[in-house]
């Protein structure tokens, strides 16, 4: 979903939640489990222990967050779906969850989970080391035209968001998808690391994973792939007007929960984010990371989940990686 349109539907969403969430009144009354399907210290664990804190407070009953790593997401989205649909154990469902099933990784998709409320969606971004002879997207791409294979690039695991963000562009482009070769790490503050080391010719995080080290002068980021400026970095080109194709590519976190979540308890939930992340508490933790605030409810949650599946399915084919479809 672009960020201007995001924006504008949060705003509404906002403005009418106290009329359109009135009979949301399940509390939890014993603690929650949430369920995060990556490690510890990363972009979505970070934005979902902050919510845990918050629905904590809320809530008055412990919001304990537990990684459930593993599989490349798998381990964690199938205990999402598969917990009891009580209400004690929510999750931290990731964009992940429309690529796992293409990869021929699990028969799990996003319909198996219950959608509740999405709180990041992070445009990917392209980071070169401060001393790169490359000024900007295009001279990148011009460059790894005339030398398919000679730039490495790295940010996640091979398939992972951050490496279709790449291959993507470059098939958006008209290129290889594997014009730039694509280094596989553990997640993106390693591959910055490695890109520090000399050890890549570029990183495709979101802005906010590279934000410290962009203002410590120690990396350039040359391109962002939104449409809307980031707010923290408002000079860094998108390439929604930099590239012909106009390629962009956001990743997301939700809360969801389990199959089969009821009504009242999806309701509830949605409507304490909702509040939540229209308090200056959360604009000030967002701020922090270099991030806008991001919300979006049940329904417009479902849509990115159903628009997404489909068009990270389309790059997945088209950069040859889809199995079993």
């Amino acid at each position: 979903m672009k960020n201007n349109m995001l924006f504008a539907v949060a705003a509404m969403a906002m403005a009418c939640s106290g009329a359109a969430f009135a009979a949301c009144d399940w509390a939890p009354e014993r603690p929650v489990t949430v369920i995060v399907p990556w490690g510890a210290g990363g972009t979505t664990d970070t934005n979902t222990r902050q919510l845990a804190t918050m629905l904590q407070e809320r809530f008055g009953v412990p919001f304990n967050v537990v990684n459930r790593t593993g599989g490349n997401g798998v381990v964690g989205h199938t205990a999402i779906a598969r917990a009891k649909p009580d209400g004690y154990t929510i999750g931290a469902a990731s964009v992940e969850i429309n690529t796992m099933h293409w990869f021929g990784l699990t028969d799990l998709t996003y319909t198996d989970i219950t959608p509740i409320s999405l709180i990041n969606m992070p445009a990917a971004s392209l980071i070169v080391a401060k001393d790169s002879p490359f000024n900007s997207v295009t001279e990148i791409l011009d460059y790894a035209r005339e030398h398919p294979g000679e730039l490495t690039a790295s940010g996640t695991a091979l398939g992972g968001i951050w490496h279709l963000a790449l291959a993507g562009m470059l098939n958006a482009e008209g290129m290889d998808p594997e014009a730039i070769r694509w280094v596989p790490s553990q997640g993106s503050a390693s591959a910055l690391q490695e890109l520090l080391a000399g050890g890549v010719d570029m990183v495709t995080p979101s802005l906010s994973e590279g934000k410290t080290l962009i203002e410590a002068g120690e990396v350039r980021a040359l391109g962002y792939m939104s449409d809307t400026p980031n707010e923290a970095m408002p000079d860094i080109p998108l390439t929604a007007t930099e590239l012909p194709s106009g390629w962009t590519l956001a990743a997301y976190t939700t809360i969801a929960g389990p199959t089969d979540l009821s009504e009242d308890i999806a309701c509830a939930y949605d409507e304490a984010i909702a509040d939540i992340t229209a308090t200056p508490q959360w604009a000030d933790f967002r701020t922090s990371l270099g991030s806008p605030v991001i919300y979006g409810d049940r329904a417009e949650l479902a849509d990115v989940m159903t628009r997404y599946d489909a068009s990270l399915g389309d790059t997945i084919k088209a950069i040859g990686m889809a199995k079993g479809q």
